[in-house]
């Protein structure tokens, strides 16, 4: 691959490339790609980030992120968009780690789809970021060929800038000897289980993207599953502390955190 060529935008023809590239990997017309080239403008004014990453001066990625709450101390980075296999996210959020660092800031957050594991794996076995929040139907509904047909639950994930980041090539965190897993991939759906373990393990689908497009009702089973054990663990002061296998949350549970998951199985 190219050396990457990242660097802050800030040209209307810029924005318009990233508005362009963002429609391409959402699946969008170019007139409702997720961020419009007027915004990422006025962001960039302000002060904001906005960047561009370019393997021999073509646009491959692009990342927008504003200034949030607690003011003076965090970045929310909005969406991170690029062309997957070749480096590029990841080259992306560490400028964006290090952009944020430049300014005093102590810690990035983004929201992502707890059920997509690539997603899960990147932001918390490579990057070391957490889950601090499970947001229900965030966004409303969302008619893009990624997110179509399903309801847009986000985790709120948090990169603190004073860890240090994982070292290249780590796995997932190991397995406590005592974890048991709330929910379960059998055959393609997820099985419930009540369990009063300390360590619960919240496994993920395969592919939630085709299965979206595959079987409704299974993506559906899925939703509904994570939503109610991973957001109800995260709002009972649970945290999440790792990701094992590619495959699930590991979270540990608070000692005086009730134990009240649902049982059964959706399929």
């Amino acid at each position: 691959m190219s050396p990457l060529d990242i660097r802050a935008l800030h040209t209307v023809a810029e924005f318009e490339a990233v508005s362009r590239l963002y429609a391409g990997i959402w699946g969008t017309d170019p007139s409702t790609a997720p961020v419009s080239a007027e915004v990422m403008r006025a962001l960039a004014h302000a002060g904001n980030y906005v960047a561009g990453a370019y393997e021999d001066g073509r646009l491959t990625g692009a990342s927008v992120a504003f200034f949030g709450e607690p003011a003076g101390t965090t970045l929310h980075s909005h969406i991170t968009g690029a062309e997957q296999g070749r480096g590029v996210g990841l080259a992306l959020k560490l400028h964006q780690r290090q952009w944020a660092m430049e300014r005093g800031l102590k810690r990035i957050t983004w929201t992502y789809d707890p059920l997509i594991r690539r997603n899960a794996h990147f932001n918390l076995t490579k990057l070391g970021a957490r889950p601090e929040e499970y947001l229900e139907s965030f966004y409303g509904a969302m008619d893009d060929a990624i997110n179509g047909g399903d309801e847009s639950d986000r985790v709120l994930a948090a990169w603190d800038l004073s860890t240090p980041l994982p070292a290249a090539g780590a796995g997932g965190v190991p397995l406590p000897a005592d974890a048991a897993h709330a929910v379960r991939d059998h055959d393609g759906h997820p099985e419930l289980t009540d369990t009063g373990a300390e360590f619960v393990l919240v496994d993920l689908p395969d592919d939630i993207e085709a299965l979206r497009r595959t079987d409704a009702s299974a993506a559906r089973a899925w939703r509904i599953a994570v939503r109610r054990t991973l957001g109800g663990l995260l709002a009972d002061g649970a945290r999440v502390v790792g990701f094992h296998d590619r495959r699930s949350y590991v979270v540990q549970r608070l000692q005086t955190t009730p134990a009240h998951l649902p049982t059964g199985s959706e399929q």
